[in-house]
């Protein structure tokens, strides 16, 4: 899985280095909470990329909360979150 390759079907940033987590095989709650601690030490020069089984519901709350920048497309290969900050910082 390349997540770069899917990631120009999304609005983030396409100059940004990008951190990705295959959380696919991974049971509730690890996802949400892999997904949260790597977002605490992510940059503003970053795009997260999450691969998921499933949509991951929850986590959309917390990153409103946070005020990133987010988008989830399903592929065949799963379901691709990207997560960013919008301003860069």
């Amino acid at each position: 899985m390349h997540p770069e390759t899917h990631l120009a079907e999304f609005d983030a940033p396409s100059d940004r280095a990008i951190d990705f987590l295959d959380a696919r095989d991974l049971p509730p709650p690890e996802p949400l909470q892999e997904t949260m601690t790597r977002l605490a030490d992510l940059d503003g020069e970053t795009v997260f990329v999450q691969l998921n089984d499933r949509v991951p519901q929850f986590l959309f709350p917390k990153l409103d909360e946070q005020g990133v920048a987010y988008e989830t497309k399903e592929t065949d290969d799963g379901v691709l979150t990207a997560i960013w900050d919008p301003d860069g910082e």
